[in-house]
């Protein structure tokens, strides 16, 4: 089936801000010698992809103490990002848009910065559901194909990696039971009614 515009216009800007992720927001500590400790970016739901007009919540957890740290992004229309619902280190969008496709951290009041995080919010019917953080080598994945308002396909799913076709799914979900560095890449799983979704970016560790 031809590939929408949209569909291609989405693809772009995962790539664009998956590249901007790795070139310009690299993933390291920016806080000073000795003072840098585990602080992670929790997203609910828990994927990289997700529907225009769903809620998401974005959260700092640090191990020892959340408080002082905020939650920033730069989004794909080149705007450093605040959120506007902020309770404690927890951001709340209460209705998503694309303009919220972007880069998200965690940022402290003394610039220290948490690993970065890639969101994409997709107009479209389909969506690609895979894990937020890095694979560990050896373990599975497992990737859903969700549907705007309903979660199981009625008619499978195909998955492609690298914009080659790698499983054909009647249950809308493909596994890979041993993850290994060869399986990096970007992932999208396309319904025969319902279209594509945008490409999502999964790095093995």
């Amino acid at each position: 089936a031809p590939v929408s515009a949209l569909t291609l216009i989405s693809s772009l800007v995962t790539v664009s801000v998956y590249l901007l992720l790795t070139i310009i927001l690299p993933v390291k500590c920016y806080r000073a010698p000795g003072e840098c400790r585990p602080v992670s970016l929790i997203i609910s739901p828990s994927r990289t992809q997700h529907f225009t007009a769903d809620s998401l919540s974005l959260s700092c957890e640090d191990q020892r103490d959340s408080t002082g740290w905020t939650v920033r992004g730069y989004t794909h229309s080149e705007t450093l990002y605040n959120c506007s619902s902020v309770s404690g280190s927890t951001c709340n969008i209460s209705s998503l848009s694309t303009s919220h496709t972007g880069v998200y951290w965690c940022q402290s009041e003394s610039g220290g910065r948490s690993h970065s995080l890639n969101i994409t919010v997709h107009n479209g019917d389909v969506i690609v559901e895979s894990p937020v953080h890095p694979v560990t080598e050896g373990n599975p994945l497992t990737l859903h194909c969700l549907y705007r308002n309903t979660k199981i396909s009625d008619s499978g799913a195909d998955f492609y990696k690298d914009d080659s076709v790698l499983q054909k799914q009647t249950t809308g979900e493909m596994t890979i039971s041993s993850i290994s560095k060869s399986d990096e890449g970007f992932y999208h799983c396309t319904h025969p009614e319902r279209g594509e979704s945008p490409k999502s970016w999964v790095s093995v560790r």
